[in-house]
């Protein structure tokens, strides 16, 4: 047997990698519908628990922070316990901060409901795909990785679905959109409890084991990986500066700046979810192909030209409609999805977790912080705005083309020698 077929065969052995797949994916769907829940139960629980707006965007803001540090402490914690322990947990804590804000009397429990539920959803993220490429055969590994972002968008458009069933209800359809998510989460933990530990993980962790060194070698692999670390960070971060502005506040620039209804807002959005899947099955077919690059290409013009269009033309419904369809469809091909694919491609099993788990710490960290500005931006200079976006999309394709995707792929090196040899 030749050396890379003797790294993969301890890899995935039986192991269904599509179930995997789809149960490690659910991170992804449960954190988009997580969040479109939160944005909508919020509102609805305006009234019955004298919430203010202050506390609407401070909701918001503690859960996407918590996501934050849960991913950074999750991640670490994925790469020294193993991943089955980690999500083996965080699910079960992501369910009771669910309940917490299902079953919420008042603004403070809701105020803990969003820290714990940051917490657990940032912790299992990273655990859930590094699960994914450890026990996916190589020539489907980009492939396994991309389909996450599928789920992604499916949950929000299943939170968008019941959202729009119990938008007439009030407190009690906010308190619906959160015990449906609880559901979908609890029916995960259980499915995922048929999973077993990663392969290449627990062959890492056997190999340190027998090391007489009291250094950890995560930390060291770590430290020789910190290059890539610095580009698929701030890659990750000018993209998705940009992506959460539409994300979040994607209703508000139609219905505050480009001046049109709620209901239109509402349609666009959906068009434009549509498209952004589209494009994710697009990348899908080639995320294992050099023809990505291509399409990184394609995806960031698209990205950065669609939001030139309200700059020159003015804000306006068209333009701005124009831009989140071309952002859309750009976003597919060159933003989260290749960010998965890379971040699992960069690092080492030793360190796969905690790698992501930095990188979306600071992203969200500092999405967060802008998300606090952009409206009073949008109202002060809505062109501004639209060029900031423009030359943060231009400088995450730039950071990608030249800098991420000319690093060295540790999971080359895995599948020739096993991840036992590039443990340090």
């Amino acid at each position: 047997m030749s050396a890379p077929a003797a790294a993969g065969a301890g890899r995935t052995g039986a192991r269904p990698p599509w179930k995997v797949a789809v149960l490690g994916g659910a991170a992804s769907y449960i954190d988009a519908a997580t969040i479109i829940a939160a944005g909508t139960a919020f509102v609805l629980y305006q009234d019955a628990l004298g919430l203010d707006a202050w506390d609407i965007g401070a909701l918001s803001a503690i859960l996407t922070l918590g996501l934050a540090v849960g991913a950074l402490v999750g991640g670490r914690l994925g790469d020294r316990f193993g991943r089955k322990r980690v999500f083996s947990v965080d699910l079960l804590v992501l369910v009771a901060g669910l309940l917490l804000l299902t079953l919420a009397p008042g603004v403070g429990v809701l105020y803990a409901g969003a820290a714990v539920t940051g917490l657990a959803l940032g912790a299992d993220i990273p655990v859930s795909l590094a699960l994914i490429a450890e026990e996916s055969p190589p020539e489907q590994r980009s492939r396994l990785v991309a389909f996450s972002q599928v789920m992604w968008i499916g949950g929000i458009v299943g939170s968008q679905l019941v959202g729009f069933a119990v938008s007439g209800l009030g407190e009690l359809g906010g308190r619906i959109l959160f015990a449906q998510v609880a559901v979908i989460t609890l029916v995960v933990w259980v499915l995922r409890r048929t999973l077993p530990e990663s392969s290449a993980w627990t062959r890492v962790s056997s190999a340190a084991a027998t090391r007489t060194t009291t250094r950890r070698p995560g930390l060291r692999a770590l430290a020789a990986h910190s290059v890539p670390l610095a580009a698929v960070t701030l890659f990750y971060t000018l993209n998705n500066l940009s992506a959460n502005t539409l994300g979040q506040l994607g209703t508000y620039l139609f219905v505050n700046v480009a001046d049109v209804s709620p209901r239109a807002a509402t349609g666009a959005g959906l068009v434009g979810t549509v498209v952004g899947l589209a494009a994710n099955l697009l990348f899908m077919r080639i995320s294992g192909r050099p023809s990505r690059m291509t399409g990184f290409v394609v995806g960031s013009l698209l990205l950065a030209g669609g939001f030139v269009v309200p700059v020159v033309l003015g804000v306006t419904f068209a333009t701005v409609f124009t831009a989140a369809l071309l952002a859309a469809f750009g976003g597919g091909l060159a933003g989260e999805s290749i960010f998965k694919v890379w971040s699992q491609e960069l690092f080492p099993t030793a360190v796969r977790a905690t790698g992501q788990g930095v990188a979306i710490f600071v992203t969200r960290a500092l999405t967060a912080a802008f998300a606090l500005v952009t409206p009073a931006l949008a109202e002060a200079s809505p062109r501004g705005l639209f060029a900031v976006l423009v030359a943060l999309n231009l400088g995450a394709g730039l950071v990608g083309l030249l800098w991420v995707a000319r690093q060295p792929r540790a999971v080359d090196a895995e599948d020739a020698r096993g991840p036992e040899a590039v443990a340090t």
